[in-house]
């Protein structure tokens, strides 16, 4: 199993950007969005693993996001830290995963088509961070 941190707040994976190329038209990602996966390269590549894991993949993300100011009272901050209040506002649990699983692309696996099984969560935390386990799956084939 690999395990490991991001650190700071997790990016959205934005909309792409649209530009012209002679008679086509060129798509390329957004410059937080692009960053971010650049970031998310980085710490990929401090906890890779020799050769990138093949075959399927299970992935689990907890996401953990600054709670609004106005949770800042004692009686919110004891919900939040016994997991019973959870962001349910945007950005989207799935946009927020896509630029993580972009940014680990033939880093920590060869594609992220790999992944079988996944697993993400929000939560409320005053430390920003996306906590990231990448878990090889072996499946048993019958052949009769």
């Amino acid at each position: 199993m690999i395990q490991f941190i991001i650190p700071g707040k997790v990016q959205a994976q934005e909309r792409p950007r649209f530009s012209r190329a002679g008679k086509g038209v060129k798509t390329h990602d957004a410059p937080k969005s692009k960053n971010y996966k650049e970031f998310v390269k980085l710490i990929a590549m401090q906890n890779k693993p020799q050769e990138p894991l093949h075959g399927a993949l299970r992935l689990e993300v907890d996401i953990y996001v600054m709670p609004p100011k106005k949770y800042h009272t004692k009686p919110k901050l004891r919900l939040i830290d016994c997991g019973e209040l959870r962001p349910v506002t945007k950005p989207d649990t799935d946009n927020l995963v896509k630029g993580i699983k972009d940014g680990m692309n033939g880093i920590i696996w060869g594609d992220d088509a790999q992944i079988v099984e996944l697993v993400a969560r929000k939560w409320y935390s005053m430390e920003p961070r996306a906590e990231i386990k990448v878990q090889q799956i072996s499946i048993c084939m019958e052949i009769k």
